[in-house]
């Protein structure tokens, strides 16, 4: 059940983290929380990659090159990498309300406004401005990890995560539709691409202001109301956070294991259909929609990487969760470098399902061990980590501009790269202080949850 509300005065922050996902429901706090946040991060990748479905009309019109579009792809990527490390520092200081809606209400106005550009200078700019909407993933893994227990948290940060991914899919159908209603009014495709990036924009501006209306910073209420009451340390003490953070070498390997399958889905997205258009001779269309199953796995592959960490979690603790981490990492790595050797279109396709649910797993199981580094760094470590995510795309993506290096072969080499990196989660490992520690929050959520006995609790954790 969910523990807790705002009102409930004399508990400590930190002790009403909701030790159940209720998913149907939609009460305040921690379940509005859950679901405002998947939404508005769907919304986020909405907007972030809308343009993408019409750089067909985009090239035409502004007369880009493929290097100069190559170029803009890499930069909407590369500018996440700074904005994610600024937003978890901004998280631990004004808390993820403030966070999120200030960064959907300014995002969406180069959305709305990259119909203005006329040129590839002008358009280089605007996707670096957009680029700084992909920093809505910290404070949807970091929200999510302060709202839920200990015993539940790798399976809402996998869900709220994985849910918000499948924008990028989506908005592979929907802004085509959104382009043909805007052309339906007699426009030409010059200006109809150009007004149809409106939409995606106002969805932004609408979901910034209720976020700010629908959630709160905690369990326990705001960061500003928490810290006016002496319940919470002043947002001047977080400054050493991102330092703490950054000199925590667990936090560094989970930075090279995040890029290593995020990084690496960020890239299939942007490689797959091309891959199976040339490969298999395949119509545009057969293409994009088998590239498309890739990330329709999102709706469950990720929460199951959630939901396993957390089992491991319960059953052998701290070290069970990145154990777990580290397997899968290696078996995603083992099926890419399968995928990258089919000759045969239907075992190419089975091949990519298989990568595709353990490159997700993988992302769920790394934010099912994130929020256990350090907690009074958390944003600071969830913005590093996820950083991770958009470097190692950016390194995979130059990969593929390599004259002469065929899609077939950088995906064997990516595949063999992420299996090298996989023992790297070995190197996260905690105190047996923090072990224990840890151990006795658990067995205090499943308790609060009913779901063990308190007579078998622990005698340290039983209060």
């Amino acid at each position: 059940m969910e523990t807790g509300t705002r009102a409930a005065g004399t508990r400590a922050v930190g002790d009403n983290k909701a030790s159940r996902i209720r998913w149907f429901s939609f009460a305040r706090p921690h379940m509005r929380t859950f679901h405002v946040t998947w939404f508005a991060f769907f919304l986020a990748f909405f907007g972030w990659f809308g343009i993408a479905p019409v750089m067909v009309l985009v090239r035409d019109d502004l007369g880009l090159t493929k290097t100069q579009i190559g170029n803009t792809i890499i930069a909407s990527v590369a500018i996440t990498i700074l904005a994610r490390l600024v937003i978890g520092w901004l998280c631990d200081r004004i808390g993820p309300r403030l966070a999120y809606s200030g960064l959907l209400v300014v995002g969406s106005i180069p959305v709305m406004s990259i119909g203005l550009a006329q040129n590839y200078e002008t358009f280089l700019l605007f996707r670096l401005a957009i680029g700084v909407i992909g920093a809505s993933f910290v404070i949807t893994q970091y929200h999510t990890s302060i709202m839920f227990g200990p015993n539940v948290v790798g399976t809402a940060n996998a869900t709220t995560a994985g849910w918000g991914n499948l924008g990028g899919g989506v908005t592979q159908m929907v802004m085509p539709l959104v382009l043909a209603g805007v052309l339906m009014l007699g426009v030409s495709e010059t200006l109809g691409w150009r007004i149809a990036m409106i939409f995606p924009g106002v969805a932004l501006l609408l979901v910034g202001f209720a976020y700010y209306f629908l959630t709160q910073d905690s369990p326990e209420g705001n960061y500003r109301q928490l810290r006016a009451e002496g319940r919470m340390a002043h947002s001047s003490s977080v400054n050493g956070s991102f330092l703490a953070a950054a000199r925590d070498h667990r936090v560094w390997s989970l930075f090279v294991v995040y890029g290593a399958c995020f990084g690496i889905e960020l890239t299939i997205n942007n490689v797959a259909a091309l891959y199976f258009h040339d490969r298999f001779a395949l119509s545009i269309g057969a293409a994009g929609l088998i590239a498309g199953l890739f990330g329709l796995m999102n709706i469950f592959a990720r929460t199951l990487g959630g939901v396993f960490g957390d089992m491991f979690g319960i059953r052998f603790g701290l070290k069970g969760r990145v154990l777990f981490m580290g397997a899968v990492l290696g078996l995603e790595g083992l099926a890419l470098i399968l995928f990258s050797q089919m000759a045969s279109l239907v075992l190419a396709v089975g091949a990519m399902i298989v990568f595709s649910l353990f490159v997700q797993m993988s992302e769920g199981a790394t934010y099912s061990v994130v929020p256990f580094i350090n907690r009074k760094a958390l944003g600071s470590v969830a913005g590093i980590v996820g950083a991770g995510g958009n470097a190692g795309a950016v390194a995979a993506g130059f990969l593929f501009r390599i004259e002469g290096l065929s899609t077939e072969q950088a995906l064997l080499f990516l595949g063999i790269g992420v299996a090298l990196v996989a023992p790297m989660a070995l190197l996260v490992r905690f105190s047996p202080a923090t072990e224990m520690e840890e151990r006795r929050a658990m067995e205090l959520a499943l308790a609060r949850g009913g779901l063990v006995p308190s007579g078998q609790m622990s005698p340290a954790t039983a209060d």
